[in-house]
């Protein structure tokens, strides 16, 4: 006798449509929400000529490199040049995108990695959730995506963030996790109560696990720019989308160039941030 189908796929719909009609007040505040951020962090690059920010960049670079010279020369050279490609509003769309995101999955997976590590049973709740997080096709993200949100830079980032998320909340446990016991112990012994010792102790000697997972998260997100341009996100990712789709393989290098650039870029100036 066959099993019949279990109806998996209908019960998912049917939660998504109940959330979409209980919750909606609250989807459409966090819409307009973080569409106002995405759209103040582009306004504010934008505010400043492609040459006087590229300069700007190259300084911010030399000075995080500690003097620097290499980086400070290929971050101006990089955005130069996509200034030069004719990209320079899409890039900088792109990128208010990318840090949106990443700062969104970011406010939530730090706090969520350290609680995890304090709770052995958080912990064991989100593995398998991460687990599908992380192995499910980032195309399945659009679909609810776009059922909440519609189509634009909203459900754009909200994909993003999903995707993102999971390897700064591995990589914050992780570093939580590691702190040596013998530092603890010492914290407990002058009497430090767990929110110093948290800030005081833990997160510093973490902190080189917890900017991996920073830099992680931004790079998936960049990641996510071309596949969150089919339901309507603008910037680079829309460009290489028109070039597949018009097999326009000149506008799609320079497109994928741009985003090269800046993925170098963010990379350089998160490992940076890292203590060493």
């Amino acid at each position: 006798m066959a099993i019949p189908k279990i109806p998996l796929g209908e019960g998912v719909e049917i939660a998504v449509d109940w959330m979409d009609s209980n919750f909606g007040i609250f989807l459409d505040a966090f819409s307009d929400i973080t569409d106002f951020m995405v759209s103040g962090i582009n306004d504010a690059f934008l505010m400043l000529p492609p040459l006087v920010f590229a300069l700007l960049l190259a300084v911010i670079a030399y000075l995080l490199g500690r003097r620097d010279l290499k980086l400070a020369v290929g971050t101006a050279v990089g955005l130069i040049l996509i200034d030069n490609l004719g990209m320079w509003e899409l890039s900088m769309e792109t990128l208010a995108l990318v840090l949106s995101s990443a700062f969104i999955a970011l406010l939530v997976a730090i706090p969520l990695g350290i609680f995890s590590a304090k709770n052995e049973t958080l912990a064991h709740l989100i593995k398998p959730v991460l687990d599908l997080m992380q192995t499910m096709p980032s195309f399945v993200y659009l679909i609810p995506a776009v059922i909440f949100f519609g189509l634009g830079n909203v459900p754009g980032l909200v994909a993003t963030v999903v995707f993102s998320m999971p390897p700064a909340i591995r990589l914050t446990n992780l570093g939580i996790q590691q702190v040596p016991k013998e530092l603890v112990e010492v914290a407990d012994a002058f009497g430090s109560t767990p929110i110093q010792k948290l800030l005081k102790v833990e997160i510093p000697v973490a902190m080189p696990n917890i900017m991996a997972g920073v830099n992680q998260c931004i790079m998936l997100s960049l990641s996510m720019v071309v596949i969150a341009a089919m339901i309507g996100a603008r910037g680079l990712g829309y460009q290489v989308l028109v070039g597949i789709q018009r097999v326009d393989i000149g506008q799609g290098f320079e497109a994928g160039l741009g985003i090269v650039i800046i993925a170098i870029i963010l990379d350089r100036f998160t490992q940076h941030l890292t203590p060493k």
